[in-house]
């Protein structure tokens, strides 16, 4: 996807200069306010991407290298007209560099324009603010969800492993045309050791290639919850609710995303201690349990279940074993249509088994040549279709399902 041809207000010469950047956060001091390197002066150290999207709404991303105060400008035209922030509790968030802001009160099919604005704040004394320089991205584009529309078209990627050419290759293989949104299904990265990283291989190939234009859900891998970073890791995405487990429908397809977390049992001696996945599974499980009950799930034609570690074709450990003590049954009984994984590095398609799972699971491939996979998901009232591409081009699975009476 090409990039809007409208110039930065500052030269795309200092985001080159960040490939240079060694982060680090400093001791009591907010990850999201600490400058990186403050001598390029303003710049923005990624393009917007698009996330949590709805009819009404959708959020934009940004990230900045200095404490500033950032907003959206949007509307119906490239005159675009509106202007929207974040406030908590108040006050305008400003004096940070992530940015997070969600438009509000948009129309359904409709096509917005929008540029994010950060204007630097040099000196922030309680009686004395006083700005330094003003950046503006290019305008770029997207277009709301459909309440009527029943179609949904997804492409789903997985275990990357720190290989960010990986994403547009993958893509390319793939019709872009008529996505709706892009799902990353954990382990992106091998561990969270600082910003540069998530900028590096995971945001930066996704706004090059299509983020800044269509949205992308992402849910965490085992790789993902290790690392000095780990804990800050969810400040640079958008979820429903900003959980790290959620559900959302489009169209006529419910979509369940399920936080997997580690393989291994929270006693392991790498973790000091310091972690605690299976009650946070255990959580889930119960939030699943009044998933299953609303509306949304039990009218949907369709039933998808999204998660990293699936707990049949896989392997014994801990976490594989417990999911499957916690989910097994309940999958089965309420009906799920098909469960998309990946963490085994092995693609497959396995259909229903009457003893074990009553739905299909399909596990996506990767992380080394070869071996890569993109799955694309398209659903409509009538059918949920089902393709996974290894990197070479070949199709290595597929699974159409119709709906149950």
């Amino acid at each position: 996807m090409k990039k809007d041809r409208r110039e930065f207000l500052k030269s795309t010469v200092g985001l080159t200069a960040l490939t240079s950047l060694v982060p680090a956060i400093a001791v009591g001091q907010s990850f999201s306010i600490e400058s990186r390197d403050p001598d390029l002066g303003h710049v923005f150290l990624t393009s917007p991407y698009l996330q949590n999207p709805s009819p009404n709404a959708i959020t934009v991303m940004f990230i900045v290298n200095l404490p500033s105060y950032s907003y959206v400008e949007f509307g119906e035209s490239e005159e675009l007209g509106k202007k929207a922030h974040k406030t908590e509790n108040g006050l305008v968030v400003a004096y940070n560099r992530v940015n997070k802001i969600t438009l509000l009160n948009l129309k359904p099919a409709t096509t917005y324009y929008y540029r994010v604005v950060s204007k630097e704040i040099s000196k922030f004394d309680p009686y004395n603010l006083i700005y330094g320089e003003t950046i503006v991205s290019y305008i770029h584009s997207f277009i709301t969800p459909s309440f009527e529309k029943d179609d949904v078209s997804v492409l789903i990627m997985n275990d990357l492993h720190e290989r960010p050419y990986s994403i547009p290759h993958l893509m390319n293989l793939v019709d872009k045309k008529e996505m709706d949104f892009v799902f990353f299904n954990g382990d992106v990265f091998d561990y969270q050791e600082d910003e540069k990283q998530i900028i590096d291989n995971m945001l930066t190939p996704c706004c090059d290639e299509f983020a800044s234009n269509i949205p992308f859900y992402f849910v965490r891998g085992n790789h993902e919850t290790r690392g000095k970073f780990a804990r800050e890791l969810y400040h640079y995405f958008a979820t429903p609710k900003e959980q790290q487990y959620y559900e959302f429908l489009w169209g006529v397809t419910h979509f369940t995303v399920l936080d997997t977390g580690e393989d291994k049992p929270d006693t392991d001696k790498e973790y000091g201690n310091i972690v605690d996945f299976d009650s946070y599974r255990e959580e889930q499980l119960q939030w699943f349990k009044k998933v299953v009950q609303t509306a949304g799930f039990k009218k949907a034609k369709f039933r998808v279940v999204l998660m990293h570690i699936p707990f049949f074709h896989s392997d014994d450990w801990h976490g594989t074993k417990h999911l499957e003590k916690l989910f097994s049954s309940i999958f089965n009984d309420s009906k799920i249509d098909i469960c998309i994984c990946g963490h085994t590095h092995r693609y497959g398609v396995y259909s229903p088994d009457k003893k074990k799972h009553r739905y299909p699971i399909i596990i996506g491939g990767g992380p080394k040549e070869g071996n890569r996979t993109i799955i694309s998901l398209k659903a409509n009232s009538k059918q949920l279709s089902l393709k996974m591409m290894r990197d070479d081009g070949k199709l290595v699975g597929n699974y159409d399902i119709v709906p149950k009476e």
